[in-house]
């Protein structure tokens, strides 16, 4: 069964023609999920809309974190976003039984959000605008609540948002967003939105389209 497992990943790795990913076998929620692609490689220096992007020390982070496609069994129809807060991860829903699998960083306790949504829009290179109540509780912000910090390498929201709406058309106020803290991955360290290395949010904007249809499902 070993045996057979083994060639059965390296055969779809093969089928796909990529020479350099590996392949693994990792446990989410107690069950065996077979990698056939990661994208260890995806983490070099970028230059985007005119910002340079420094490289991500990915070897410093677990191996489970970096992107990968996985195996991954769900009710949900293609082009859902499912956000396993427990484990840190995030699914971009591929079909077949395959999902692009990120890692994130997700709320501290206390400011977490749990439930559905949808991708109103999204924004390459977002200003941000943190919210009164963060203002309240750092004050060293409070000049950004209206005009917004300007789009840069150091914006909270790094290289994109995307921003979550509930059924009534209302915001949320949480958005799924890129960080220059790449080190925050893996661990509850926002204040509720869920953080993505800035390769990995350019990566899964490219495949997100707004729209009602566009669900996120917050575990």
């Amino acid at each position: 069964m070993r045996v057979r497992t083994l060639v059965t990943a390296f055969g779809i790795m093969l089928s796909l023609g990529v020479a350099s990913c590996s392949t693994a076998t990792t446990e989410t929620n107690s069950t065996a999920v077979v990698t056939s692609q990661i994208f260890s490689d995806s983490y070099g220096k970028v230059t985007d809309a005119g910002y340079a992007l420094p490289a991500i020390p990915i070897q410093r982070l677990d191996k489970k974190f970096h992107r990968q496609i996985v195996s991954y069994q769900t009710a949900q129809r293609r082009g859902t976003i499912i956000v396993d807060t427990k484990n840190r991860f995030l699914y971009y829903v591929l079909g077949g039984g395959k999902a692009v699998r990120y890692g994130i960083g997700v709320g501290k306790q206390g400011f977490a959000w749990k439930g559905e949504a949808y991708i109103a829009w999204k924004q390459e290179w977002p200003t941000w605008h943190p919210p009164a109540e963060m203002a309240e509780r750092k004050p060293e912000v409070a000049k950004y609540v209206e005009k917004g910090q300007e789009p840069g390498i150091r914006n909270p929201l790094g290289a994109r948002a995307m921003y979550l709406f509930d059924d009534k058309g209302r915001d949320t106020l949480f958005r799924i967003h890129g960080t220059p803290e790449w080190s925050s991955i893996g661990t509850a360290a926002s204040s509720g939105c869920i953080r993505m290395m800035n390769q990995d949010i350019i990566d899964l904007y490219s495949r997100v389209r707004p729209g009602k249809n566009t669900r996120v499902v917050v575990l």
